[in-house]
């Protein structure tokens, strides 16, 4: 019986289990040390509060209230992240799954939000047009036009629009999300290639340069799964700026090596090893530099890499022991 207790309060150790991170002020997310996270009222916060203390000493690595107002996402079904008092992005990167959706739904039980859903608030910045500031809700939606090969200016044109204006950069998003567009301008990516129509697919680049732009996890997830991202490769090479297309998807399939030092047979951790390097060439080596390209509006995608290698690390962990 006290063998079973161990087991269960070690399960429990194991499902709480997380490491704190901090966005620093050169956008690098920081260790802040590993330890156990619970949520409990805290007097001196006045208000339920998220509490980190160290697996090492005990000490408290963070002690932060949940905010009715504060937006908190859940990414890659072990991470929840959130900025603190607008001053810097707090990550915390659980363990185990299980762990994560136990802390989730309390946040959620705090602020009154679905825990089906990734995000706790709509993450619309501020100083909006004027008409729409107060209720950002109010925005009409935005109407895609038809996914069709005589659309592309249009299409380019109405992604290029967008990128200034944080309301209909939230509201584009939202159509693409929901109407499965981005699969259905792959599509049009091949009939440019087979056709051979150049100025497609320079349209085609504008407008997935305009996607990474969006700054969205859930879209990257769509970009980067298996099925697509040698797709958005493909995309990428006929950036307007260059003579001829560059050869990135060649490079990526047929000249890059995979070397184990240990035999790995663990599918999903193969799949995600392979997910981050190519993910990491499309931020490194494709992409404008940020002097074109603006860092700031590539965060999201910095973190995505990041959290990639974090789960690399903790699925080699499970492994090992």
């Amino acid at each position: 019986e006290r063998f079973l207790i161990r087991r269960k309060m070690a399960a429990s150790d194991n499902r709480r289990r997380v490491k704190l991170y901090l966005l620093d002020e050169k956008k690098i997310w920081d260790d802040r040390g590993t330890g156990h996270v619970s949520s409990a009222y805290v007097e001196k916060l006045k208000g339920m509060s998220l509490l980190v203390r160290s697996e090492t000493d005990g000490t408290i690595l963070l002690e932060s209230r949940i905010r009715p107002d504060t937006a908190y996402q859940k990414q890659q079904e072990t991470l929840i992240v959130w900025s603190e008092a607008d001053q810097y992005d707090l990550a915390l990167s659980f363990q185990e799954k299980d762990g994560c959706d136990e802390i989730w739904e309390k946040i959620c039980t705090v602020q009154g939000k679905d825990p089906s859903l990734d995000v706790t608030q709509d993450c619309i910045e501020e100083s909006e047009e004027d008409r729409y500031e107060e209720f950002p809700d109010a925005a009409p939606p935005i109407e895609m036009p038809p996914c069709e090969l005589s659309k592309l200016d249009e299409i380019a044109e109405l992604f290029r629009s967008v990128l200034s204006t944080p309301i209909r950069k939230e509201k584009l998003f939202l159509a693409l999300e929901a109407e499965g567009y981005i699969k259905k301008l792959l599509d049009l990516f091949h009939m440019c290639e087979d056709l051979e129509n150049i100025d497609g697919l320079h349209n085609l680049y504008e407008i997935f340069k305009s996607i990474f732009l969006l700054n969205k996890t859930e879209l990257f997830e769509i970009l980067f799964a298996d099925d697509t991202i040698f797709d958005v490769v493909g995309v990428l090479e006929y950036d307007p700026a260059l003579k001829t297309p560059a050869h990135h998807r060649e490079y990526l399939q047929k000249t890059v090596r995979f070397k184990e030092v240990i035999p790995i047979s663990n599918r999903d951790l193969l799949n995600k090893i392979h997910q981050t390097y190519r993910v990491q060439y499309i931020q490194d080596v494709i992409l404008p530099t940020p002097s074109v390209f603006e860092e700031n509006m590539l965060s999201t995608l910095t973190s995505f890499v990041f959290f990639n290698k974090v789960e690399i690390v903790g699925m080699i962990q499970v492994l090992c022991y």
